[in-house]
């Protein structure tokens, strides 16, 4: 192999690669003098029968002609790719909706709910998930051996507050109700929604973790009266007009005297179905007119002020609504059930 022979074929295999015009020559171009065994690799393994002063020159004419034609290939190959692209997109065509998603199925009822209370006239307070004894339990009228107060009930906290007694994390959001009624005076109209914890077993019907929303509305002439009209005007806005409801009588240490109400299944219309436990009804809320000891807890004078306490259990009233037999599926991250909602 001469120099002329290696000059020769640098320009034939540049002619070649100006004759490139397709994607299809061009890949037949690759084969033919890129590829392991193509003809540019061929022309490098015969230096070894080259005379040693010609050597270098031929060496370095073949490797200028293999690192130029390796670029220029790519160079192609890029420009080949870019007019497909362009050739295959149609401006014309509509753009392409991403999904989008939307709240969880707790949250979408516990908004509603808040949603009709506040057209109720009633103001939404917060409060801490952190509390302590007095907030949680003693100033609602919880007695020192109350079942609630086990620890099989209650996750307590290793720190303590300023009295050295340890905190825990509230059971249920009637603390808040306990610092309204502490820092504001009355007429007080509001509701408490948010997170609650329970040291449980978690089943088809509960979990450690879940959402509340209690109301509490004080003033001088509350009466149990104002309570049923309220909870009624709230069934009817949530579940529909005409509904069937019922109160039965119930205890809660906070409240006396107390109930539930329950609603006509709307599953089965009455009719007796596994949601509603063949029963033809639904239980949707506890109530009560507030425990005389609760407002002196709280420095109200309860000769003087009177008022009523609800509470809802949110996943409870989403699963009725859904008609999920069990509230796991509500946290079990399935996309064909949050799908749905």
């Amino acid at each position: 192999m001469t120099r002329q022979d290696v000059e020769a074929f640098c320009a034939e295999t540049r002619a070649a690669l100006e004759a490139i015009n397709s994607p299809e020559a061009l890949e037949q171009f690759r084969l033919t003098y890129l590829v392991q065994k193509g003809r540019i690799r061929q022309m490098l393994d015969q230096l070894r029968h080259v005379p040693p002063e010609e050597k270098p020159i031929i060496g370095r004419l073949l490797n200028d002609l293999r690192r130029t034609v390796e670029a220029e290939y790519a160079a192609l190959a890029e420009r080949f790719r870019q007019e497909r692209s362009r050739a295959d997109f149609d401006p014309t065509l509509p753009g392409r909706p991403l999904p989008t998603g939307s709240l969880h199925p707790v949250l979408q009822t516990l908004d509603r709910m808040v949603e009709i209370f506040i057209r109720m006239g009633f103001a939404v307070a917060h409060g801490p998930d952190v509390e302590d004894d007095y907030h949680n339990f003693e100033a609602l009228n919880f007695p020192p051996d109350h079942p609630a107060r086990d620890m099989q009930d209650t996750f307590f906290l290793k720190r303590t507050d300023r009295s050295g007694n340890p905190l825990l994390l509230r059971t249920h959001t009637s603390p808040v109700q306990i610092r309204l009624m502490e820092s504001m005076q009355p007429p007080i109209r509001a509701i408490m929604p948010g997170r609650v914890y329970r040291n449980e077993a978690i089943s088809a019907r509960s979990l450690a973790e879940f959402h509340q929303l209690e109301g509490l509305c004080i003033d001088e002439h509350t009466s149990f009266a104002d309570l049923k009209g309220t909870m009624i005007a709230f069934a009817e806005q949530m579940y529909g007009s005409g509904i069937r409801y019922r109160f039965r009588p119930s205890f809660f240490p906070f409240t006396e005297p107390s109930a539930e109400m329950d609603i006509e299944c709307f599953l089965c219309s009455g009719k007796g179905c596994r949601v509603c436990k063949y029963s033809g009804w639904l239980e949707i809320v506890g109530c009560g007119m507030v425990h005389p000891n609760v407002l002196r807890a709280c420095g109200l004078d309860p000769e003087r002020w009177q008022g009523y306490a609800f509470g809802f259990g949110i996943e409870r009233v989403t699963m009725l609504l859904a008609g999920i037999d069990d509230i796991r599926l509500l946290y079990e991250n399935d996309l064909r059930l949050l799908e749905q909602f």
